[in-house]
């Protein structure tokens, strides 16, 4: 009977545990959800990307940013001579120095600079600075005939002074400038027509001789110096990265940034690009060009610096416009074109949207204006999202989110992922910080799945789950216009900025 008694003892043991086993796994189950999310296909207006509007300003009759204008851009917009409508989270600011092209810049000036920035803070918006001396240019009997010298910029030594003096503006004004562009050189800032760097037109020299190398990378050098470390700059042609990284001899078949040297603060890590006439010609008027130097001549180099800028460009801020609609049916949709491809191969985040308006018209007349619209920069599209219904106080989180970036681009300037609860009753916000570099969420899928801790400040209750990508700036990390909205339906909160996910925690 003993005997008996302890196989029985045995057996229920054995069901026992075997109950236990089979429970805990049940409860890990009922413990996970995992929601699925449509796409919202329209164009959504977040920060540093997309089309941009234009300003204008000069220095000899200073007209401030109005900050309504500003504000009205968020919302669509009509385009004068477009047959197409934007919405823009971005201005670029032509400031024309055109009464210190021999002085030094003024205090009322730096003063005015000072006030757009917080015009553009206010307004909900950021701003692509380009510094120059001239806009404008003449004809004459000169070889290139509509564009004669003189053209008007400065001299060197006046603009190592002007950047000195406008550093502390600009490292005070980071939080609204999205990227810098090189400027101040030659008609329009675009480093070519250029009275005190080299004329590499017909009308000069024909290439650049290493001095000219030099004082353009001299420049450049200045301008990386005074923006903050986590801002790029961005330069008219890629041989002048070349250049600035491997030095005056440095040939167009040089190395493009590794993924390793992205993002890491380094000068190389910092030099964009901009185009300022996309899909104008086979070199993009001289965008894809060697310059010679005072050993070589100036010869074409269009497929290398291509593939250069192709591969560099994953890394870095990309922008531009426009310039003429003269390259049919190249630049035009797909399949006649290559508008779409091209945009992809070289990661554009940003164009103008008043420039050139025949050629931008024909993507609409094409067919793939919605999709460049759509694509341009970042584009994050949740598909997934697995997270536990229920946590302890105190403990840990396990989250798998499925995110793809539909875009052309990975956002260019640092910004924190976070996950946040939301105190159903009290409405306390807990934030988890994801580690992950939102740069690297390059186009193609992103899988945030973490263990993350969850904050001493969230009590037992139920709380709803958001995703969070805010500004860096504590400036502007509340403000719900610099936090990226997800291109799903049914997520977006306008009021906070917050992407919210669907189901709940407890906590307990």
């Amino acid at each position: 009977m003993m005997k008996n008694i302890v196989i029985a003892a045995a057996i229920l043991l054995a069901l026992s545990s075997c109950s236990k086993k089979e429970m805990a796994i049940k409860n890990s189950a009922d413990t996970a959800t995992t929601s699925t999310y449509t796409e919202n296909t329209s164009d959504i207006v977040n920060p540093e990307r997309g089309f941009f509007q234009y300003a204008e300003i000069h220095s000899s009759n200073y007209i401030p940013l109005s900050q309504s204008l500003l504000a009205g851009y968020r919302n669509s917009q009509s385009i004068t001579g477009a047959t197409y409508t934007v919405s823009c989270s971005l201005i670029f600011v032509e400031y024309v120095l055109d009464s210190f092209v021999t002085t030094p810049i003024s205090a009322n000036f730096l003063s005015k600079f000072d006030q757009d920035c917080a015009t553009a803070r206010a307004a909900g918006v950021k701003l692509i600075p380009r510094f120059m001396y001239t806009n404008t240019t003449h004809t004459g009997t000169c070889p290139s005939q509509s564009v004669c010298p003189p053209y008007g910029d400065a001299t060197k030594a006046v603009i190592l002074n002007h950047i000195s003096q406008l550093a502390p503006h600009l490292q005070a004004n980071e939080d609204v400038i999205a990227v810098m562009q090189l400027g101040f050189i030659g008609v329009y800032g675009e480093n070519y027509y250029t009275d005190n760097f080299g004329d590499a037109s017909a009308n000069g020299q024909g290439k650049l001789l290493d001095q000219n190398w030099q004082d353009r990378i001299d420049v450049l050098k200045a301008m990386l110096a005074a923006v903050p470390v986590d801002r790029m700059v961005q330069v008219r042609i890629p041989q002048l990265k070349e250049r600035y990284v491997y030095g005056i001899q440095a040939n167009v078949n040089s190395a493009a940034m590794t993924d390793a040297e992205a993002f890491t603060e380094t000068d190389k890590a910092r030099i964009g690009f901009h185009n300022d006439c996309f899909l104008s010609s086979t070199d993009d008027a001289g965008t894809y060009f060697d310059y010679g130097n005072s050993s070589s001549p100036a010869v074409d180099a269009v497929t290398a610096l291509r593939n250069y800028e192709a591969y560099d460009t994953k890394y870095t801020a990309v922008g531009g416009e426009t310039c003429t609609d003269a390259y049919t049916p190249k630049n035009e949709c797909e399949p006649t074109g290559i508008a779409k491809s091209e945009f992809a191969e070289f990661h554009y985040s940003f164009l103008n949207a008043v420039y050139d308006l025949d050629l931008n018209n024909n993507w609409v007349s094409g067919g793939c204006m919605d999709s460049i619209k759509q694509k341009l920069g970042y584009r994050f599209v949740i598909k997934k999202a697995k997270l536990p219904a229920m946590a302890s106080v105190n403990g840990k989180l396990s989250v798998n989110i499925n995110i793809n970036n539909e875009g052309y681009a990975s956002p260019f300037n640092p910004r924190p992922v976070q996950l946040l609860l939301r105190n159903q009753t009290t409405g306390k916000v807990s934030t988890m910080t994801f580690t992950t570099d939102i740069r690297k969420w390059y186009t193609g899928a992103i899988n945030l799945q973490q263990t993350l801790t969850i904050p001493l400040d969230a009590i037992a209750g139920t709380y709803d789950v958001l995703l969070n990508m805010p500004d860096n700036a504590t400036t502007l990390n509340t403000n719900p216009n610099y936090s990226i909205q997800l291109a799903n339906n049914k997520t977006w909160e306008p009021t906070t900025g917050y992407n919210k996910l669907q189901g709940s925690i407890t906590l307990k």
